[in-house]
């Protein structure tokens, strides 16, 4: 897998989220912020790493279900003004 600067990543034996600060050939510099906030930098061997599952789909199906909510909430307005209207 081809990791880019930016990229989070995670040991593949578990720990703590990492971040790509740099790749070599067969390397990644890696960032990451210990327990008590202290930065460590520390280049690892790009074979024990993996990549963090895309949080993007989340996030698309959160905006989704806020958009649906906002629909419902437009209908329910349309409604009351018809009904103050005396339309149906």
């Amino acid at each position: 897998m081809a990791f880019e600067p930016g990229d989070v990543v995670f040991l593949k034996s578990g720990g703590q989220a990492m971040t790509v600060a740099a790749v070599d050939e067969d390397s990644i510099e890696c960032l990451w912020l210990g327990d008590e906030g202290e930065l460590f930098r520390e280049t690892i061997p790009s074979v024990v790493l993996t990549a963090a599952p895309a949080e993007d789909d989340d996030l698309d199906d959160e905006e989704s279900d806020h958009e649906d909510a906002d629909e419902d909430e437009d209908e329910d307005e349309d409604a009351t003004a018809d009904k103050k209207h005396g339309s149906a």
